[in-house]
């Protein structure tokens, strides 16, 4: 059976990083194109993982480098984890991860085969091996909860409250921040906000700022690239064991 050979040095990421003092361009393209993002926190040896909604900053007056914005509810596990170790982890990715049929699939669960697909599905289907981003990003940084009060608070929950906001006729989507629940109604007619009363704009929702450290990117081939990111003011450059 043939296999698609790894390179375990690159898989490793042992060697090769680059130092950056801005995110790769596809890392930015891959941030700005995806709806969600899945947020590992860990504490005790015990992994958490929970599907995000964020919002990508390039720079502002409160950081002159990139950060991710979340928010939370206080009383979450995620918050917990965060709160006892800031080490956290993403993966993002804009491709549409619907599931091929497979050639022994049960006939009780699985993807529905051609016959019973719909178009929808089959665009979707169609779009995704064209290949819309050819990679996947792993994010690795240190999370913190933003003074509640703050003008600083004030600002990114705006700024994450505006990226989420959709177009009411392009359809809506449930907001994740909550375990990956958190569809609410609105009080006008029962319209679906999205959740984003509720999980974004609620008092007592706390903000979540990701400071990045590194960067490693996969594509469907397993070719795997890495970077460090420092502040601003040097140049990249490639160097060994970082």
């Amino acid at each position: 059976m043939d296999q698609i050979s790894l390179n375990h040095e690159a898989s490793a990421g042992d060697t090769h990083k680059q130092i950056v003092s801005t995110l790769p361009p596809e890392v930015v393209q891959c941030l700005e194109n995806a709806r969600f993002l899945h947020l590992a926190t860990c504490i005790d040896n015990q992994p958490h993982v929970s599907l995000m909604n964020y919002t990508y900053i390039p720079s502002s007056q409160y950081s002159s480098a990139p950060v991710i914005v979340m928010t939370t509810n206080p009383s979450s596990k995620k918050t917990n984890n965060l709160v006892l170790n800031p080490n956290v982890s993403l993966l993002v990715h804009d491709w549409v991860s619907h599931r091929p049929p497979t050639q022994g699939r049960r006939m009780s669960g699985g993807s529905p085969g051609p016959e019973h697909r719909s178009s929808l599905a089959s665009l979707l289907l169609n779009l995704n091996t064209s290949a819309i981003s050819s990679i996947s990003a792993t994010i690795n940084g240190t999370a913190e909860l933003v003074a509640r009060g703050s003008d600083e608070e004030t600002f990114y929950r705006s700024q994450h409250l505006e990226n989420n906001t959709f177009d009411p006729e392009g359809g809506h989507a449930a907001f994740a921040g909550n375990g990956g629940q958190g569809q609410t109604q609105a009080a006008n007619g029962g319209q679906e906000d999205g959740g984003r009363e509720c999980f974004v704009a609620g008092e007592e929702v706390r903000v979540i700022l990701v400071h990045v450290k590194d960067i490693r990117t996969s594509d469907w081939k397993g070719s795997v690239k890495d970077w460090v990111l420092v502040p601003a003011g040097g140049a990249a450059e490639t160097v060994n064991g970082v």
